[in-house]
């Protein structure tokens, strides 16, 4: 899929669901607040997210870390003017930068005049993207040496009956989300070609949140 067919899917599902998706997400999109909390940027240090969304969590990014520079990059334009406005609302527009792009080919340059990046994360979203080994990939180029990549996103539900993974899955599905059962593989393959960066897996909520972590580039 194209970045500009993926944007124009993104909008249609988007479109309305904006308007009511911080208030019926928090339910069931879990482990989003630890991620925030594990970010931990040093002073300075500059914070990307992937899939800013309504720009929920970069406001609370930028709560939680008042000195903390913060930029988002999302592919749904619809999404964008949501984020745009909250962080009008919010007084944070001198400290939380969005664009639009696409997760797989973007320059944080043109974008934002910034080479790289202290943190980079995925809240939700790999699972959104067709093409998320690309995304990762990507994410990786502009992750700075000595940063860390985390990622939140749906498991595979192992720990849960089999009949909730297949109502979840197929709820997920009008949303065109799909997690995907080799995320932590694929993380693991794509880590070791950024400079054999280590990479921390950490199933939550009886396999229905995984977190992952990969670290600084080995020395």
């Amino acid at each position: 899929m194209s970045a500009t067919s993926h944007g124009a899917l993104m909008d249609q599902v988007y479109r309305r669901q904006r308007h009511i998706y911080d208030v019926t997400r928090k339910y069931y999109l879990l482990g989003r607040d630890r991620l925030i909390a594990d970010l931990a940027p040093g002073p300075g240090d500059a914070v990307l997210e992937i899939g800013v969304g309504t720009g929920r969590n970069l406001i609370k990014a930028a709560q939680r870390y008042p000195n903390t520079p913060l930029y988002g990059i999302d592919i749904s334009r619809e999404m964008l003017d949501t984020a745009a406005q909250k962080i009008d609302r919010h007084g944070l527009d001198d400290r939380a930068r969005i664009a639009e792009a696409d997760a797989t080919d973007f320059s944080p340059v043109a974008l934002f005049d910034q080479e790289s990046f202290a943190r980079v994360y995925f809240s939700y979203t790999l699972s959104m993207i067709p093409d998320w080994r690309a995304a990762l990939d990507q994410a990786l180029r502009v992750t700075a040496p000595e940063g860390r990549l985390l990622i939140a996103d749906f498991g595979q539900q192992e720990g849960l009956p089999g009949w909730t993974r297949s109502v979840l899955r197929w709820w997920l599905s009008l949303f065109h989300v799909d997690p995907q059962a080799d995320l932590v593989d694929g993380a693991r393959e794509i880590a070791a070609r950024h400079g054999d960066r280590a990479v921390t897996f950490t199933p939550r909520y009886r396999g229905y949140c995984w977190s992952i972590e990969i670290g600084p580039i080995a020395r």
